[in-house]
């Protein structure tokens, strides 16, 4: 799947260079212009369309010309995010630093599960001149909670019954719950049976945290997942984050650290929860690459000065990166 997100990357831009050793344990990338446009993959079933759609999100403000893909695989699994997940959460974060511009859209044109796929979405995003300084420290109370339970190629009642799993957790903390079923027939369910739910809650200051779940493969032997099941995992998932009470979903930290990193000169900070393991490993990173370091603080609570929270608060001065892609008149 690796080779699959190289060859994505390659339609992406144009004059990029790739050697692979014969072994495939090494790799020499020599990336070329951002360039965008129309464009179509075939992504590999050994991941999910969340695990590519993570890479074009951080590419895709810089091209040259607006970017609109059409991604093609499993589009729920339980190793990436899925679709829906990236829909509702990474995309609100992704306008906080594209603002002014149309639209980021992802639109889901099929669903597919593992193993086969057969999926189908389509991503737009405009092309920016530079990104936003973001200052975001308060993520606010949760005040509402949405979701999506999709079933494919099963029966339509196993997504009411993950359902109904779900709101028996959630109903014991707030009242304003909806959740919404897909139940896909036909070409629009993919090549696979499979069932998962996506829970959102969207706070006060409009943060957008996500839980969500998954029917595991079936592999011989292995005893069926029971709908009830998944729904209760999805919302204590949400719970979870919500708990983390970062201003951004946590898959989708290490989107946000490189905004901040490409930022104007000038002081951008955000409030995240406890660092993921791949963010930290990001951050390494940035530093390799951009020679800018991260101010990493824990967060203070404004009412009271003493406590601390587990959250993580990130200041950053961005590098002034504009993007040499663009038409400018």
């Amino acid at each position: 799947y690796e080779v699959s997100l190289i060859r994505l990357l390659d339609k992406m831009t144009n004059g990029t260079r790739i050697e692979l050793n014969e072994t495939g344990t090494s790799l020499l990338f020599s990336p070329g212009l951002l360039i965008g446009g129309e464009l179509e993959h075939e992504c590999s079933l050994q991941r999910g369309i969340g695990y590519f759609l993570e890479a074009v999100m951080a590419l895709a403000p810089f091209c040259k010309k607006p970017v609109d893909i059409k991604l093609k695989g499993v589009t729920n699994n339980t190793l990436d995010p899925s679709v829906d997940r990236i829909k509702s959460a990474a995309l609100p974060a992704l306008e906080r630093f594209v603002l002014g511009e149309p639209d980021v859209e992802l639109n889901i044109r099929k669903r597919g599960a593992a193993p086969l796929g057969g999926g189908e979405v389509q991503f737009k995003c405009p092309v920016v001149n530079t990104v936003r300084t973001v200052q975001f420290q308060n993520c606010g109370k949760v005040k509402r909670i949405r979701g999506v339970a999709c079933s494919m190629r099963v029966s339509p009642a196993i997504a009411n019954r993950m359902v109904e799993a779900a709101k028996g957790v959630l109903l014991n903390f707030l009242p304003d719950i909806y959740i919404h079923t897909d139940h896909c027939r036909g070409g629009a369910g993919g090549k696979s049976p499979g069932f998962g739910i996506t829970l959102i809650a969207e706070t006060t200051t409009g943060v957008f945290l996500s839980g969500e779940a998954c029917s595991p493969l079936m592999s011989t032997g292995s005893l069926p997942a029971v709908p009830e099941d998944i729904g209760t995992e999805a919302a204590h998932k949400l719970l979870d984050e919500i708990y983390r009470n970062g201003c951004v979903d946590s898959p989708f930290q290490s989107m946000i650290a490189l905004f901040m990193a490409l930022g104007k000169r000038d002081v951008s900070k955000f409030t995240v929860g406890p660092l993921t393991n791949s963010m930290i490993q990001f951050l390494r990173d940035i530093r390799d690459f951009f020679g800018m370091m991260f101010k990493i603080e824990q967060a203070k609570d404004e009412d009271d000065e003493d406590a601390v929270r587990e959250q993580v608060l990130l200041t950053a001065v961005g590098i002034g990166y504009s993007n040499l892609s663009k038409k400018h008149f």
